[in-house]
């Protein structure tokens, strides 16, 4: 059984109510998988009622004990590093989506500049970055779309043209994949592939010369390491 089926059966035996335990019995899967993936869905407190046994029990009751706390430490973090990095400055958000088109945009083109992604906060925030440091009017971005056949393609269009505040009209027609996206992968964020793009030939050659200037400044500063 491959991971994103066992995945996906682990998952719907939780949202069934059964414990780790019971699961285990089910799947053969280590325990740190079945943690990491069902990390998002707690079981609800009649669910907890509902198993056979104090301990198993006692373990859910732990589990959830300890995902709060977690919770409670991670917001903490956030509050510290969300006052320390924003709001970004100029350069700071130029840099910042310049190392994100580094990792993820289109470098093959000669002029399209473009990044893809399933994440919509990376799509949107390439966006703001397309508009408020390479100075793209907003207008001038088209949208693609990568779907798969078993997903409600009118649905999935209509989430993005929302998420990114971008008329339908600059969307370009979706790429639908004739596999269904159930018997591929489980994870994801649930509406697809989406592609931000500009054509501009002079923007795109300079961020890729920004890139190996960079790239090769630091490259020579990584030889001299101790």
């Amino acid at each position: 059984m491959t991971k994103f089926i066992e995945r996906s059966k682990v998952r719907q035996l939780r949202k069934e109510g059964k414990s780790y335990s019971e699961i285990l019995k089910t799947i053969k899967v280590s325990k740190s998988s079945l943690s990491l993936w069902l990390k998002d869905i707690p079981l609800t407190e009649d669910q907890i009622k509902r198993i056979r046994g104090n301990k198993e029990r006692a373990i859910e009751r732990f589990i959830e004990t300890m995902k709060l706390k977690r919770e409670k430490k991670l917001l903490g973090y956030y509050t510290n590093q969300k006052k320390n990095w924003t709001p970004l400055s100029d350069r700071e958000l130029f840099l910042s989506g310049l190392f994100l088109y580094w990792g993820e945009g289109n470098k093959a083109s000669r002029n399209t500049v473009s990044v893809s992604n399933t994440d919509p906060n990376v799509i949107k925030f390439s966006v703001l970055w397309m508009v408020r440091s390479l100075k793209v009017p907003k207008n001038k971005i088209k949208v693609s779309l990568q779907l798969y056949s078993d997903m409600n393609i009118d649905e999935s269009i209509d989430y993005w043209v929302k998420e990114l505040d971008i008329p339908v009209e600059q969307f370009n027609k979706s790429y639908i994949k004739t596999s269904t996206r159930s018997l591929i992968d489980q994870k994801g964020f649930g509406h697809g592939t989406c592609n931000v793009s500009v054509q501009n030939t002079v923007i795109k050659e300079n961020l890729l010369m920004a890139i190996k200037a960079i790239a090769d400044f630091y490259s020579e500063k990584a030889k001299n390491l101790v």
